[in-house]
């Protein structure tokens, strides 16, 4: 009995542990200053094994008309529709459960941020940290995993 235990567990430790490693599928992500939701993102693996996320749909918001554009964004974004826009590109899985080397845009000011990301153990929350130059001058987002 006690090997049968020992068993579940351990094949339930790793195929969370696997699950929670996987960023790919739909994220909502949450705006950094005010707190409520901006878009949806669909992370996919490319060929090359890091990752990418383009806009699916802008979430709508009280009081805020979204940019359908990017008019500010540099090439190759440049005047191009925001949904379908790749806005998140390069990231490469590290260890464990961080990622980095990757590329963040943010299409409502243009500027483009190097990044890295942390998934929550429970691989519900993707912790994203947009930066200039050192990690230390950039700021913060929390995407939510959509089911």
């Amino acid at each position: 009995m006690g090997k049968k235990l020992l068993g579940a567990l351990l094949l339930t430790t790793t195929s969370s542990l696997a699950f929670a490693e996987d960023i790919t599928g739909l994220w909502q992500s949450i705006d950094d200053k005010t707190g409520a939701p901006k878009a949806l993102v669909e992370i996919r693996k490319e060929t090359n094994g890091t990752y990418a996320g383009k806009v699916v749909k802008i979430t709508p918001r009280t009081g805020y008309t979204p940019k359908e554009t990017c008019v500010d964004c540099p090439a190759p974004y440049t005047n191009k529709p925001i949904v379908g826009l790749d806005v998140l590109t390069g990231l490469k899985y590290t260890s464990g459960l961080n990622y980095s080397h990757g590329r963040i845009l943010d299409p409502n000011t243009g500027k483009l941020y190097s990044m890295k990301a942390k998934l929550s153990a429970n691989g519900k929350r993707l912790h994203l940290r947009g930066y200039l130059g050192v990690s230390a001058l950039g700021r913060n987002q929390i995407w939510i995993r959509a089911e």
